[in-house]
């Protein structure tokens, strides 16, 4: 593990005593940093303490937490929602209090690790259907019918892929075999839709029943995870819930720099169209040096190199000029697809995005065998 010494706003970070251009970062709308986001967690840090204490079922649930989860429900077009720890909880606490022993999910390959970790825990059978492949999602729901219930989960943009799921064609298809979809919007929050709420405001299917998943540690540049959804839904998870009820509270500090991100997200879509403008050039970039690369619609493009040692001495020669994008190799990604995870953010300058692609203009012969 590399260590992180200091982060700036402009895109730099302190890594091992040497100022690196950060484009590993998920902070991708660079709220992290805003002033709002530092001075709301210090008010309300002043106000509750560095630690919330018990958790929301006991001296946990602040004014702080429960503004959140309503202001989460409006910028989500949701009746409620509710605030979880981690992303990784949250999944983890939808799919193991919504499905049994009697269910099944239908997952797609290339899901993140807290679903499928989800998915193990649910005691329900797991199906796994092709990469965003309604084709074969439709097969796999013929072949389920006689399951109690269904639940159809996907991420709304695939982590290591940086591409977005057809959930148009997911909602059709579970309306028809009468099942229910998930969408984990964790890369999703803040970067899709008009007013950056996310794959379902993307694809305009807010009037769909979609169980919404996401984080607040992303673009909201905070931390934590939430599930929104109807009335129902949430008490449900409220009540039921173990990752809820048997895990200590968010700092309302935490809650705080949250809730001033969702606030100013709706309101800046300028930091959403300088990150599709930064994040559309550099493919259009590396595509045209000959570099294989995924994604081209988020902030996340993975650039292939196949194997791990091809994907490594890239990302020693990027750390080498002062970029700092580590390499992504099995198991985190399939056999033959080790690659640069390269993210960007909506405050990265244009002098910062030029050195980049001059350093991949010099490696491309050496990475391409040529």
């Amino acid at each position: 593990m590399q260590t992180v010494e200091s982060l700036n706003d402009r895109g730099y970070a302190m890594v091992n005593g040497k100022k690196m251009l950060l484009f590993s970062s998920n902070n991708y709308l660079g709220l992290a940093h805003d002033d709002r986001l530092i001075q709301s967690s210090i008010q309300a840090t002043q106000c509750y303490g560095a630690g919330s204490t018990g958790s929301r079922l006991t001296t946990g649930n602040t004014t702080v937490h429960e503004e959140l989860e309503k202001r989460l429900a409006r910028f989500k077009k949701t009746e409620a929602a509710v605030v979880f720890n981690t992303g990784y909880m949250a999944n983890l606490a939808a799919l193991t209090t919504l499905v049994g022993g009697d269910d099944v999910i239908l997952s797609d390959e290339m899901n993140h690790a807290s679903i499928i970790d989800g998915c193990r825990l649910s005691r329900a059978e797991t199906i796994i259907y092709r990469h965003a492949d309604l084709k074969d999602l439709e097969l796999k729901l013929q072949q389920t019918s006689h399951y109690r219930k269904r639940l159809i989960v996907t991420d709304g943009v695939f982590s290591m892929d940086g591409d977005i799921a057809p959930l148009p064609g997911i909602v059709d298809l579970a309306e028809r075999y009468d099942a229910v979809v998930m969408v984990d919007d964790a890369h999703a929050t803040g970067v899709l839709g008009k007013d950056g709420s996310g794959t379902v405001e993307h694809f305009g299917l807010k009037d769909k029943a979609v169980i919404q998943m996401g984080t607040l540690s992303k673009a909201v540049g905070a931390e934590g995870g939430y599930i929104a959804g109807g009335q129902s839904l949430i008490d449900y998870l409220i009540n039921k819930a173990r990752p809820f009820i048997f895990s200590t509270s968010l700092p309302a500090g935490v809650i705080a720099s949250a809730l001033a991100a969702i606030d100013i997200i709706p309101s800046e879509d300028e930091r959403r169209v300088r990150l599709r403008e930064i994040s559309k050039h550099l493919y259009d970039e590396l595509t045209s040096l000959g570099y294989t690369v995924w994604g081209g619609e988020t902030p996340i493009l993975a650039i292939i190199c196949g194997e791990p040692e091809k994907a490594l001495f890239l990302s020693r020669t990027l750390y080498e000029n002062g970029i700092f994008a580590p390499a992504i190799r099995p198991p985190t990604v399939p056999s033959g697809t080790s690659r640069i995870r390269f993210t960007v953010m909506a405050t990265h300058q244009d002098e910062q995005i030029k050195k980049v692609i001059e350093v991949f203009k010099k490696m491309a012969p050496l990475i391409q065998g040529e």
